[in-house]
């Protein structure tokens, strides 16, 4: 005797023979290969994309992973213990993009021991990983630093506004920048403070360094992403002083993209979200494939010169 039951297609309910798709094999919870995804912080847009589109990509692509993901909440302590809590699930493969590489390197080593294969996202870690996917940050500093260096024509006074104090990406970053301007002896970076890759805290210590140097006593302002970047231009221009300093961001924001565009930053690096990179490895991974231990991504300065290629494309 044939099953009927209803459903429903543009508001209309059709009959449909459900022993039709009874050969069609559905993956139960307990079939699925588990993937932990531990992501260091979402109250930034371009972690929030990192790990939207390696979801949406898994959805669409591996519907036999179920991809468990957590949020460090920017505390490393959490974050560790979000590892700890993914190792006891059952997972095949782990994917973290650490806040801190000291304080998430113990953690990650436990998870190698415990013979977990581990992703690497952005920043690194102090130990041996199975694969670490990024772009390098120490020459996408020493490409801004370059450039402001250019830009200045050798001479000035800069601002550096630095990430999470620890983080390799920060590191690289500001060793890159600085690095690139020693060639430059009429370049001084005048002062710098970390802002864990915040808006907010880039607007107030902005506001301060303004209040600090007068008008003329500052040339540029780099900032180790675009939210800070975008946060340094917001105080720049409520003091009317957006027209004798000049601003660099990294990331890839579609909003830094537009800044560029309305000159409000000079210019702005492309740091792929390695997304789908980190999913597509770790199913690589999980399925028993070698992979290689480290996905170098392409990185790309966006200015005024090819600004209008990238407008709404970054996330």
């Amino acid at each position: 005797m044939k099953l009927v039951s209803l459903y429903r297609v543009g508001g209309i309910i059709l009959p449909c023979i459900a022993f039709i798709f009874s050969n069609v094999p559905k993956l139960n919870a307990e079939d699925k290969m588990v993937i932990g995804f531990s992501q260091a912080t979402m109250n930034h847009p371009w972690r929030v994309a990192m790990v939207d589109v390696n979801k949406k990509y898994c959805a669409e692509h591996y519907p036999d992973v179920d991809l468990l993901i957590t949020d460090g909440q920017n505390q490393a302590t959490k974050q560790v213990s979000d590892v700890e809590s993914l190792m006891t699930r059952g997972i095949k493969v782990l994917v973290i993009s650490p806040l801190q590489a000291q304080a998430l390197t113990p953690v990650v080593k436990q998870a190698m021991e415990a013979k977990i294969p581990v992703i690497t996202l952005d920043r690194e870690v102090n130990t041996k990983v199975t694969c670490q996917i990024g772009a390098e940050n120490k020459p996408i500093g020493e490409d801004a630093g370059k450039f402001i260096a250019e830009k200045l024509g050798g001479k000035g006074n800069i601002i550096e506004i630095q990430g999470t104090a620890g983080a390799s990406a920060t590191v690289d970053r500001h060793t890159g920048f600085r690095d690139a301007l020693k060639d430059s002896a009429g370049i001084k970076v005048v002062s710098d403070q970390y802002c864990d890759y915040l808006r907010e805290p880039a607007v107030k210590f902005t506001e301060d360094m303004l209040q600090r140097f007068g008008p003329g006593q500052i040339q540029a302002i780099y900032a180790h992403n675009d939210e800070m970047a975008l946060g340094a231009a917001k105080a720049v221009a409520d003091a009317g002083r957006a027209k004798e300093i000049i601003i660099v961001g990294i990331d890839g924001e579609n909003s830094a993209f537009q800044a560029v565009k309305d000159g409000k930053l000079a210019a702005t690096f492309i740091y792929p979200f390695c997304a789908p990179e980190g999913i597509e490895y770790a199913y690589k991974v999980a399925k028993g494939e070698q992979v290689p231990e480290r996905v170098l991504l392409k990185s790309t300065r966006v200015d005024a010169s090819n600004v209008d290629q990238y407008l709404g494309k970054g996330f």
